[in-house]
């Protein structure tokens, strides 16, 4: 066997239709018990519990215990940024395993990817902060720019305090849907924890999904609609 990342393995570990499931259930950003997994995976509680303790061994889940009782999150957001781009990869492809269903247009306008926004508003928001010269892109190197420094400051959003943390300020996101980029990083979770603290949106229940309020939807346009946009709105 050639040296190197064991690719094969981790391939192993995420391609079992059982472990994808509960993968993807963990992509909400929420602690799951063993039970709830394994609703979610189809399966009995012990075999959920075999699934995790592969998944945990592997890298890719941390359990977290509080009083009697075992959660589990994935480990950390690369996990999810590897998850959110074999989505977008399936999509593309045509590999899909069921018709559109009702809870689709949902979580394609808006969803929590592990802990930062997805979906339609965030590639709108993505793509307003770079041609507003808050965020500039290059290769896969995000980075903020002075003027953006003062936008997020008048956010209310702390860049020093986020920049002295171990996780990268920045980072690019395949978003599965649009498969195109949105923003990750501590600063992609800050920005949805601003909207969520501001009372622009909540999280649906046994979703993935975001709602956004008419009043936040109104309020997020206004921070990321760029004026060619609102021109050709009134045309």
């Amino acid at each position: 066997m050639k040296e190197g990342p064991d690719i094969a393995l981790l391939g192993t570990m995420i391609g079992d239709p059982a472990r994808a499931n509960m993968l993807v259930a963990l992509m909400s950003g929420l602690a799951l018990t063993a039970g709830e997994l394994a609703n979610e995976a189809g399966i009995t509680a012990q075999t959920a519990s075999s699934h995790l303790k592969k998944l945990e061994q592997a890298g890719l889940v941390r359990q977290r215990k509080q009083g009697r009782h075992r959660y589990f999150a994935l480990s950390d957001s690369d996990v999810g940024t590897v998850l959110e781009a074999m989505m977008g990869l399936a999509a593309s492809r045509g590999l899909v395993r069921s018709q559109v269903g009702p809870k689709d247009p949902a979580l394609r306008k808006a969803r929590i990817c592990y802990d930062h926004l997805a979906g339609d508003m965030a590639i709108k928001m993505f793509d307003s902060l770079i041609a507003r010269n808050v965020l500039q892109e290059r290769d896969d190197d995000i980075t903020v720019t002075e003027a953006g420094r003062d936008f997020f400051t008048q956010m209310g959003i702390d860049l020093s305090k986020l920049q002295s943390s171990r996780r990268p300020l920045c980072k690019p996101c395949l978003d599965w849907s649009n498969r195109r980029t949105h923003l990750a990083g501590s600063l992609g979770q800050a920005i949805l924890q601003h909207f969520v603290e501001s009372g622009w949106c909540i999280r649906q229940d046994g979703s993935r999904s975001i709602v956004f309020s008419p009043t936040g939807e109104t309020q997020f346009e206004a921070l990321f609609t760029l004026k060619s946009d609102a021109t050709k709105s009134h045309i």
